[in-house]
């Protein structure tokens, strides 16, 4: 039985970039940019204001104070989307607004309420130093210059600026297509009626939900019986896709027919077991370079070993440099009584105290079974495996699910 850890350190090498494509800018939110982009042109594409105000040259106001104002005649006014304004003669001032391009020759600008102006001269209350209230041409980017890094990911400051780049499409990591197999004769789909010894494979509908909001495409197959040449039939069939995930059969009962499968079909299996809680039946193996994870069947399971083992390696498929959770210290919210043997990854709702602390409660239902224990969960807390009774305002480690930072390093 491998530990989270050892099961990570196994998987993260077989979940690899899928490919690229290229991907217009209104449909690359989320996702993983393949090489650099350069910026097109300086930013700001010229020296502008930062304020309105008055242009002029700080060396002719360097002496200005409230008591003794530097004088000084306007000349002219440059405003945001005007023409180029002509150079400032030494010894003048020009009124600018913000945005407004800077004359040639002027090197500052003073804040109008730091000016009082009286006819056609206008006196200077504060000195103004070289560059101040100035945003100087290519300072906040320069032609040429890597604006954004292979592997960032796209949101929408990163859209923005593309934008602003006149980019209209980027190069990004494709998103792989991941196909869920879930197995056993229980299961029917939520439109079948209802009928003896049956439940609705709720596992669908969660797991093609987790993948698509960790970036991959979810495809859903026909639900598997309890039949081996049904299950390696459809294995097969799965295997057309970037990564594989079945869901049930792989435990030990006379009916798992997953391991059979795997070896029929040619999955190489690395491990299959997990010291986790919930979640121990957790098989990995390969098919040549596609990916095979085996997840339990119990919804809870399924789900939470989906978090810690699959979305990581579905983030690396698609370049994501930062592929785990982050981790954050909670205190708990009360007192909380483990059963030893496993580390427990238990579901928690997260809330921040007036001292910036994250403060977590542990739902009374922890089951892996219990599909209400999901519902509104913002984080999953790690209970040591060799400890029992857990104090109120302890602090643990967590992931929170809504967390869009990544970690390079697992979190767990």
């Amino acid at each position: 039985m491998k530990s989270i850890r050892e099961a990570l350190d196994l998987m993260m090498p077989a979940f690899t970039p899928v490919g690229v494509e290229r991907v217009a800018l209104a449909d690359a939110v989320g996702r993983v940019l393949a090489e650099d982009v350069l910026g097109r042109s300086d930013l700001p594409p010229f020296s502008n204001s930062a304020m309105d105000g008055y242009a002029v040259r700080a060396a002719d106001v360097a002496s200005a104070t409230a008591e003794a104002p530097a004088e000084l005649p306007v000349r002219g006014e440059s405003k945001a989307g005007g023409e180029t304004p002509p150079a400032l003669e030494p010894g003048c001032a020009m009124r600018i607004f913000t945005g407004a391009a800077m004359p040639a020759g002027a090197d500052a600008v003073v804040m109008q309420e730091n000016t009082r102006a009286e006819g056609e001269a206008l006196f200077v209350l504060q000195a103004a130093r070289v560059g101040e209230n100035v945003r100087a041409q290519g300072s906040d980017l320069a032609q040429g210059a890597v604006m954004l890094a292979r592997g960032c990911r796209l949101q929408g400051g990163e859209l923005g600026i593309l934008a602003a780049q006149r980019y209209a499409s980027v190069t990004a990591y494709r998103r792989p297509m991941v196909a869920i197999l879930c197995t056993g004769d229980e299961l029917r789909d939520v439109s079948e009626p209802e009928a003896p010894g049956t439940i609705v494979n709720s596992n669908a509908y969660a797991l093609a939900a987790q993948v698509a909001e960790a970036g991959g495409v979810p495809w859903v197959l026909p639900n598997v019986p309890d039949d081996l040449e049904v299950t390696v039939a459809r294995l097969q069939d799965a295997l057309r896709a970037d990564l594989v995930i079945t869901v049930g059969g792989v435990s030990v009962g006379e009916y798992d027919y997953v391991k059979a499968a795997f070896e029929r079909t040619g999955v190489e299996a690395s491990f299959w077991k997990v010291q986790v809680k919930p979640g121990k039946p957790l098989t990995f193996g390969r098919a040549g370079a596609t990916p095979v994870v085996g997840l339990p069947g119990n919804p809870i399971s399924a789900m939470v070993t989906f978090e810690a083992f699959v979305r990581p390696g579905l983030r690396a498929m698609q370049g994501d440099l930062r592929p785990h959770r982050l981790r954050h210290a909670v205190a708990l919210a009360g007192p909380h009584r483990h059963s030893p043997g496993r580390p427990e990854l238990a579901r928690a709702k997260v809330v921040r105290g007036a001292d910036g602390q994250l403060v977590a409660e542990l739902l009374k239902l922890q089951g892996s079974g219990s599909l209400p224990s999901m519902v509104g969960v913002d984080a999953l807390v790690m209970l040591p495996m060799g400890q029992k009774d857990f104090a109120a305002g302890e602090i643990l480690q967590a992931v929170l699910l809504q967390d869009q930072t990544g970690a390079a390093e697992p979190a767990f």
